[in-house]
Formats: structure tokens, C-alpha cells, sequence
């Protein structure tokens, strides 16, 4: 942990750290910690594997973009994560509070603001279907649910071939999500 305070209403993006983000994200638990397993599965977690799932689609991806999915969630190592249905309720002055902080950490990271659409579908397709299987996997739902509550349209194989997800201590997810931030081309500052 840094020690370095964020002003929420302008965030210096010269006040946001790897590793804040990286405790963060691997203490914010997704799904409200509804999941199975003996750990919450985290926020880091599931950017990790959205990662993944854009190297399998796209093995000669660039760092860069890497690095965008990689942080596509990054934001809420500040608000934490939020179900999409309060999400909603919230409305905008909560997603306009998640975009500044977001827009800061593109800018720490040197990602483009706004990211081309390419890149932009790819990371929201791999979203989507890493939201669909942990729903199956780990909070309960039948594929019927996910269906019709996480992404109506999903190819109807997408739970073929998928390793079973594990929530994992959040040490081990911290330094894991640590690792990838640097090898996507993250750096400290100086």
C-alpha cells in the first residue's frame, strides 16, 4: 500500500500505484461474495481471467491492450464492485464517478481515452462471457439463468471446455495480479 490519497472528484493520475490496485482489486470480492469456495472470487481474479480470454482470442495482442483489459474493472479498487442491477439504481452520478476514476488510471497507464472500438468490443465480449461462466460456475446460476440475467445471446457452447473457477487467497491473487500489471507493461513510479 502506497499511503497516496485520491482527490475522487480529480484523481491525480500521478496518485495511482500498482500496487493499490493490485490489494484492491484482489480484496473486492465479485458477485457481493456470493460465490462458492473457501476465498471470495475477486475482482482481480476476474481481470486476470479477461486477460486470458483475449490472449486466446488474440495471442499477438499488443501490451498495451493487454494492459487495458487487464484494468477494465480498475476502478473499483476505490468503489468497489457493485452489482449491475444497483449499479442502475444509482444511475449516473455513480457512473460518472467510476469514468473519472477510470479515465485516471488510462492516463497513469498510458491507455488511449477513449479506447478504439476494436479493442473496446474485445475486452466487453470477454467481460460478458468471464461474467456468464462465473455466474454458472460460482454463484449458483443455471445456464437458463445466465441466459436471461447475464447475457442473452451467449454462443451456446460457452460453458464447453471451461476449467472450473477456484477463488484463490487474496495474497496469492495480489502478487499474481502484480505480476501480470508487469509483464502487460505496468511500471512503478519513479
Amino acid at each position: 500500500m502506497s499511503g497516496r490519497r485520491l482527490d475522487l472528484s480529480e484523481p491525480a493520475f500521478t496518485d495511482i500505484e500498482p500496487s493499490d490496485i493490485a490489494l484492491g482489486l484482489s480484496r473486492v470480492a465479485r458477485w457481493n461474495g456470493q460465490t462458492s469456495g473457501d476465498y471470495p472470487y475477486t475482482v482481480a481474479q476476474h481481470c486476470m481471467w479477461v486477460d486470458d480470454l483475449i490472449r486466446k482470442e488474440k495471442p499477438r495482442i499488443e501490451k498495451k491492450w493487454r494492459l487495458a483489459a487487464l484494468l477494465h474493472d480498475a476502478s473499483e479498487y476505490v468503489t468497489g464492485d457493485i452489482i449491475s442491477p444497483f449499479k442502475n439504481l444509482l444511475g449516473d452520478p455513480y457512473a460518472r464517478a467510476e469514468e473519472i476514476i477510470s479515465h485516471a488510471v488510462h492516463r497513469r497507464f498510458g491507455i488511449p481515452i477513449p479506447l478504439p472500438d476494436a479493442i473496446n468490443s474485445l475486452i466487453h465480449k470477454a467481460d460478458k462471457k468471464s461474467a456468464f461462466v462465473e455466474a454458472v460456475h460460482l454463484a449458483g446460476f443455471s445456464e437458463e439463468e445466465a441466459r436471461r440475467f447475464i447475457w442473452k445471446d451467449a454462443p451456446k457452447n460457452i460453458l464447453k471446455d471451461q476449467i472450473p473457477l477456484v477463488s484463490l487467497p487474496p495474497e496469492e491473487v495480489r502478487e499474481s495480479f502484480l505480476t501480470r500489471l508487469h509483464l502487460c507493461g505496468a511500471r512503478d513510479h519513479e
